[in-house]
């Protein structure tokens, strides 16, 4: 069977077995605090098994992109190195919220591996919790295991202990024990030597775990105790991956169709054969992965970056350039070319691989051209650190600013001084990235105390489109503490006029009013596992009490005005350049708006002009606000209704319409565009390949940006003597400047002329070569010149200059090219050691470096230690 098959196989078995089939979440999570990335098929599932909300269905099967390479699930670096692990992956998986348990979810799990599968029943293996005598004292799941030995023999039920057989879900939150079902694809004779028993959970390459039937039962406290779950749930996971490989009658996820199709297009661009040796089967299978992980990212919008899911990201993809550049030899971008095969194997399945290609291509090919530049000012900067090296041992503080500053890969730094004869300090490396670890994680650790419950079955409900205000019950809070905030209390109320982050739109402040007149501020407003949370400074005295809850009305205000503006932005960007752009990020606060939109050139002067004026037309259009808070997506999307990429919408939605822009959205608006007054964009720019970000204010903000640009113009005038036309007088300002810098560049160049002739003259010769070390009042271009001119007319040179200017100290060091080739002598490492008497550092070529310092008075002993290397080189 084609992979194809196999996956719909799956999806119509269950639908059979009364199942509602539903479409992947996407793998970048943008409303759960608590994960970057979807790592099980169970995250889209959270709430229900929390209990915080009841499913509309009980039975569910999908099949769900999932990504692990953070956290407690991080395959990152195993990925190549065994043929089945991998970053991206599909889950697919049946689930159950509070309907069947056990029974049905292992009936149904045999049935369809052996019965529509066909998989040899001989080949598989389960393995049963057998218990714990720790902390939780859990007995054997001894029905679990009598369901099994009424299928399978007992010869192959393995007990399994906590690490393998108990799934939490994290430190707190449901758990429960769990079976695995294993499966032995080596030969008759390889199983005829060992049984197959003993390599369940032994990283064996053929005896590979294929599903996890997780049984939810236990809720996990922050005290590490455990307590049932009112209700049993069923959350099984199958690798997809792992069971085409078993279905595929081959030996490697690799090998599959899944793999082959992109495997085939590296081996056709880089020349190289899969097959041939370890390190190029490696580095094939990296590249063949993460182009997958990192395509999947882009198209459900997360773009790679320096903060956040967007470091993972990048991270991953610049592991795969960095295989390709050292095992494959490619030295140009060709990660981004595997985009097509990827959406010509996979697209059927997740379309949006192909309506998100061009953009996928874009990002990847620009981060492949940054990085390979990265890689190589890696190589030269290396180099100096082997130079300067005062033995084989580099240190690894030394190695770890090359990774940490300059994004060089550690493993390549070991393979280049391996090469070199050098080596690496492995423990000072490990060191210094664990100090940074733990400052990285003692920033963002939380530690979170259990809910306090006040009010079990409560409906939650938000009133915030229709009210600013309520009178609230607090049904249930908690204490958190960060290094960064502080202690805090996360609140929950029976129901809130707050507006919780989602959809790029920031969370509503305010505060709350006790009936004696206490009042506790709300700081916050955030969304978790479909739950209103408000996170408050302190803790209401009498949380049983009635509470009236007070939205900050202004910032309330200012951000729907915001958030309208966006809308009707993006109808813009669409009219003026065209039906390619489509949102990709948007940041919506009360100060001023954020959108990020798919577009291949920077906007024209008169295109940001007629964008501006497309929004102010709807503005002074004063159209009214129409919304369906409850609309089938089918419905809407019927209606023109515009969603986005990477974001998940339920059965029914609600559309936002203002004239002929509607959008799917949840977020805040005004009544009226007029309410808005004005929309002003005050910058535009890239943020990644055809990828541009337009910053924009609204109301407010716009008359103060008026206010101030009319003050400054006032200003100016008076600057100019109240000229009329001030920017007449601007221009002639500037040609008087431009003549005055053409005079005073003509008095440096005469001026260094004629300190040429004198420095000359002071030169001292120092073992056959022509040194001076020497402070002048130049700027650094005059001292390049300076230099490069006696460079010309003496042999042999040596020059150190020195200047101050503005309390700042600068040193240029020029060395004669035939000196710096015969004598050893650098500029560039010579100026970085200088450098520390001025409290600075520099670099630069053999031949002519600098080095700038905030402490002038060390110049004289820069002057002095240069002598000192001269002489010791020389002697040398």
């Amino acid at each position: 069977m084609t992979s194809q098959e196999i996956r719909a196989q799956f999806l119509d078995f269950f639908k059979g077995k009364e199942h509602k089939i539903v479409p992947s979440a996407p793998m970048v999570i943008k409303d759960d605090p608590t994960l970057m990335f979807t790592n099980a098929g169970m995250n889209q599932f959270k709430e229900f098994f929390l209990g915080n909300t009841q499913s509309k269905v009980k039975r569910v099967a999908d099949t769900q992109k999932c990504l692990r390479v953070s956290g407690k699930h991080n395959d990152l670096e195993e990925v190549g190195k065994d043929t089945y692990h991998h970053t991206m992956f599909e889950m697919l998986g049946n689930w159950s919220f509070g309907d069947y348990f056990k029974k049905e979810a292992i009936a149904w799990a045999w049935e369809l591996l052996t019965a529509v599968y066909k998989i040899d029943k001989a080949s598989l293996y389960v393995s049963v919790f057998e218990g714990s005598d720790d902390a939780d004292n859990l007995e054997m799941d001894k029905e679990a295991f009598d369901l099994w030995k009424s299928i399978v023999p007992a010869d192959r039920i393995i007990m399994g202990n906590k690490d393998d057989n108990f799934w939490e879900m994290g430190d707190q939150g449901p758990c429960g024990p769990c079976s695995e079902i294993h499966v032995d694809l080596r030969t008759k004779e390889e199983k005829t030597k060992t049984p197959g028993a003993s390599l369940v959970n032994q990283d064996h390459p053929e005896v590979v775990e294929i599903w996890n039937l997780v049984f939810m039962q236990y809720n996990r406290k922050a005290d590490g105790s455990l307590e049932n779950l009112p209700e049993k749930h069923v959350d099984t996971g199958m690798g997809f991956e792992r069971l085409c490989m078993a279905l595929q009658g081959v030996k490697s996820n690799y090998d599959t169709d899944i793999f082959k199709p992109l495997i085939r297009e590296i081996e056709i661009i880089t020349g190289q054969k899969y097959g041939k040796d370890e390190e190029t089967d490696i580095a094939i299978r990296v590249v063949a992965d993460h182009i997958r992980a990192v395509a999947f990212s882009i198209a459900d919008g997360q773009l790679p970056s320096n903060t956040g899911a967007g470091y993972v990201i990048r991270r991953i993809l610049r592991r795969a350039i960095r295989y390709g550049f050292t095992f494959l030899d490619i030295k140009k971008p060709f990660i981004y070319r595997l985009a097509k095969v990827l959406s010509e194997t996979m697209g059927q399945a997740f379309p949006e691989l192909r309506e998100q290609r061009q953009l996928i291509e874009n990002v990847m090919k620009e981060e492949e051209s940054s990085f390979l530049s990265t890689l190589e000012q890696g190589l030269v900067l290396l180099n100096s650190v082997i130079k300067s090296s005062k033995n084989n041992t580099i240190e690894g503080e030394k190695a770890f600013e090359l990774y940490d500053t300059f994004g060089f890969p550690i493993d390549l730094t070991a393979l280049i001084l391996e090469e070199k004869g050098y080596e690496l300090d492995v423990e000072g490396f490990e060191k210094a990235l664990k100090a940074q670890k733990d400052r990285s994680r003692s920033a963002s650790e939380v530690s979170k105390s259990d809910w306090n419950i006040l009010m079990k079955d409560a409906e939650q409900e938000f009133i915030g489109y229709d009210s600013l205000e309520a009178h609230v019950k607090l049904v249930k809070y908690r204490k958190v503490k960060t290094k960064k905030e502080g202690e805090q209390y996360q609140l929950v109320f029976n129901l809130t006029p707050f507006y919780p982050e989602g959809g790029g739109q920031v969370g509503d402040k305010g505060y709350l009013e006790s009936a004696n007149g206490d009042v506790t501020y709300i700081v916050d407003t955030k969304k978790e596992n479909n739950e209103i949370v408000h996170f408050a400074t302190s803790l209401p005295k009498d949380v049983s009490g009635t509470f009236k809850a007070m939205v900050d009305e202004k910032q309330r205000w200012r951000t729907a005005c915001n958030h309208t503006a966006t809308h009707l932005l993006h109808q813009a960007l669409r009219e003026v350049l065209g039906d390619h752009v489509e949102q990709k990020g948007s940041a919506v606060h009360s100060k001023y708006l954020r959108f990020d939109f798919s577009h291949f050139s920077k906007l024209t002067r008169e295109e940001l002009r007629k964008v501006e004026n497309f929004v102010n037309a709807r503005i002074d259009g004063q159209l009214p606000l129409e919304e369906n808070r409850s609309v089938s997506m089918k419905e809407a999307m019927e209606q023109g209704a515009m969603a986005l990429f990477g974001e998940k919408y339920g059965d029914t939605v609600r559309t936002v319409r203002f004239g002929q822009s509607i959008e799917l959205c949840g977020g805040t608006h005004v009544k009226n565009t007029g309410d808005i007054w004005h929309f002003k964009i005050v910058s535009e720019g890239a943020v990644a390949a055809g990828i541009r970000r337009i910053e924009a204010i609204t109301s407010d903000a716009v008359k103060e940006f008026y206010f101030q640009n009319n003050r400054m113009l006032f200003e100016i005038k008076d600057l100019l003597n109240n000229a009329q036309d001030p920017v007449k007088a601007v221009v002639g300002l500037q040609d008087e400047n431009s003549a005055l810098k053409k005079q005073v560049e003509q008095l440096l160049k005469d001026k260094a002329k004629g300190l040429k002739n004198e420095l000359i003259g002071e030169l001292k010769e120092i073992n056959g070569i022509q040194f001076l070390a020497k402070k002048v009042d130049l700027d650094a271009g005059g001292i390049k010149d300076l230099a490069y001119e006696m460079g010309g007319q003496v042999s042999n040179l040596f020059l150190l200059l020195a200047t101050e200017k503005d309390g700042k100290a600068l040193l240029s060091c020029y060395i004669s090219k035939d000196l710096a080739s015969n004598s050893g002598l650098h500029a560039g490492n010579i100026v970085r050691e200088l450098g520390k008497h001025i409290q600075g550092g520099g670099g630069g070529q053999p031949f002519f470096a600098t080095a700038g310092g905030k402490n002038p008075a060390g110049i004289e002993a820069a002057l002095d230690q240069a002598k000192e290397m001269v002489s010791t080189t020389v002697e040398k």
